[in-house]
């Protein structure tokens, strides 16, 4: 029911926007890039993680990497990525399908700076089989998110800007 849930949040939110399907698998981010058409970049992840006792969503662009000593220091402390049973249950999409609309639970949500490079990315759908195209503003907007800066400075990033 996870794609049906992000298929809710856009009805009530965005009618405008559209959820994507894929016959082909867009668990990973090379293989959401390949579904979709776009390069590895433009795909935003979204890592589910624990934080002392609160569980946050960060969502990244795809190339990007998650810098510990940045999440620590933002959010006080260690983070650690929930295990596959852990994000189904929480967000109510499996893995390879998170994101961050039509959660299950509410969740806070932060937007890395890495989406900024990007006039449209590709999140996942509730699903491993589908996506959405929207901007990284429109996506921080709906969501609620806090723009944060918790990943590593890559070459491929600054490359596609």
């Amino acid at each position: 029911m996870s794609l049906e849930s992000v298929r809710a949040f856009f009805a009530e939110k965005a009618s405008d926007i559209s959820v994507i399907e894929s016959s082909m698998s867009s668990a990973t981010v090379a293989l959401a890039a390949e579904a979709y058409g776009v390069e590895p970049a433009r795909i935003a992840k979204t890592l589910s993680l624990r934080v002392g006792d609160r569980v946050v969503l960060i969502v990244a662009a795809g190339t990007s990497r998650m810098d510990n000593k940045k999440v620590k220091a933002l959010f006080g402390g260690k983070p650690k990525m929930l295990g596959l049973e852990e994000v189904a249950e929480i967000t109510g999409h499996e893995v390879g399908g998170v994101c961050p609309f039509g959660l299950k639970t509410p969740l806070p949500v932060y937007c890395d700076v890495s989406l900024k490079a990007f006039d449209v990315v590709v999140p996942a759908a509730g699903s491993t089989h589908s996506a959405v195209r929207i901007t990284p503003a429109r996506m921080a907007e709906l969501t609620a998110a806090e723009w944060v800066d918790v990943c590593e400075l890559r070459a491929e990033r600054e490359a596609v800007t």
